[in-house]
């Protein structure tokens, strides 16, 4: 098989979709797989990368365009936002590299597989479009997909029901790198990784990696509950929220600061490669969001042997395991209770182990590359009949 991951973001934008096109095309290249990895900026690193240049979504002249075609109904043409400008721009060119001889194409940015999608239906690409659903977009729009994967078992569930029954469904979630990911080593590696990011060496961290931004991140409920942790628990404890930043960024760190003066830390912009000695430096991951697809901060937490803090879905709770006891934190104090219990030194202890084992045994690249596989080439196979 010849497979494309494509990403628009790539090279210029950091969050979950960048991060899963990037660590599956390793995955994949590791693995001897004839793999291509499409980025919309940066530059290649090896020969089987290759950038496509494309509008950018935060650009301004990106963005003057979106306002002037906004009038006469952009968005169905592909330029109804920046960010779906950049994924139509970008299109363009990765049809040209693939429609001949590539066999899969797997996306997650969903106006690229719904492009590409199209042009394979009509005869104008061979190759099959995978959609990873990670960004929550509607049922109307997930229907006109052939093969569909969900990111977890109650998706694909709740699914069932809606799905054309000539669709393909996958339940696959993301991986994490258990070797990159793992936990410290000794206390003493601990104080010194917390040195290298002037972090207090004695203070209890909990860490949140997530957007600095309110709304679906919920950062100043986090700010809020944190301060009620400190309150309720007496503890010495110290909060870091690392992340990229956004339009709320300032605001967030201004109200950091009102409620919790030192007592909070904010990083923003840490590299990749630096973000697992950050989980190696902190005691336990909180996240204050209410609903999330699978958040690959939270598989990277529980291979670094952190307990997390999260509100109970479904969702979290399948990726959680045993490696937390999670609560409906819609209520004021909830998240403030879990990070009270989690404080605990024994209790922390018991779900470190936990939370690691189940990093190991349900989200290794092992473990899901070996599913990611099968679908292909149950994709592959289907087409050829």
């Amino acid at each position: 098989m010849k497979i494309a991951i494509a990403s628009s973001g790539l090279g210029h934008i950091k969050r979950g979709i960048e991060t899963w096109a990037s660590d599956l095309a390793s995955a994949l290249h590791r693995s001897g797989e004839n793999v291509t990895l499409f980025a919309g900026d940066g530059t290649p690193q090896a020969d089987w990368q290759k950038m496509l240049p494309c509008a950018k979504r935060f650009d301004p002249k990106t963005l003057q365009t979106v306002a002037k075609l906004s009038k006469i109904g952009g968005w169905r043409y592909g330029f109804g936002s920046g960010y779906q400008m950049e994924q139509t721009t970008f299109t363009l060119r990765l049809w040209k590299q693939i429609r001949k001889d590539y066999d899969l194409l797997h996306v997650q940015d969903p106006w690229i597989a719904f492009l590409m999608e199209r042009l394979n239906r009509r005869g104008l690409s061979r190759p099959k479009v995978i959609l990873a659903h990670g960004t929550e977009e509607d049922a109307t729009f997930l229907k006109k997909f052939s093969t569909l994967q969900h990111l977890a078992p109650p998706y694909a569930e709740d699914w069932k029901a809606q799905s054309p029954t000539d669709q393909n469904v996958f339940a696959i979630g993301n991986f994490v790198n258990t070797e990159m990911f793992s936990p410290s080593e000794s206390k003493s590696e601990q104080v010194t990784l917390r040195a290298t990011w002037n972090l207090p060496v004695d203070r209890l961290i909990i860490l949140c990696v997530a957007a600095i931004k309110s709304g679906h991140k919920r950062i100043d409920a986090l700010l809020h509950e944190f301060a009620l942790f400190l309150e309720r628990s007496g503890q010495d404890a110290q909060l870091v929220i690392a992340g990229a930043k956004e339009d709320e960024t300032d605001a967030m760190i201004a109200l950091g600061k009102s409620l919790l003066g030192e007592r909070v830390t904010f990083l923003i912009g840490v590299p990749r490669e630096k973000i697992p000695d950050l989980y190696r430096a902190a005691d336990i991951f909180a996240l204050a969001s209410l609903h999330e697809m699978m958040p690959i901060a939270v598989l990277e937490a529980l291979a670094s042997g952190l307990p997390v803090a999260l509100n109970r879905t479904p969702t979290l709770c399948w990726m959680t395991g045993a490696g937390g006891d999670l609560t409906d934190i819609t209520q004021k104090g909830a998240l403030a209770k879990q990070l009270k219990e989690l404080s605990n030194p024994e209790k922390r202890q018991k779900f470190s182990c936990r939370a690691r084992a189940q990093a190991e045994a349900n989200f290794s690249e092992s473990v899901i590359m070996g599913q990611i596989l099968a679908m292909y080439r149950q994709v592959s196979e289907r087409e050829k009949r």
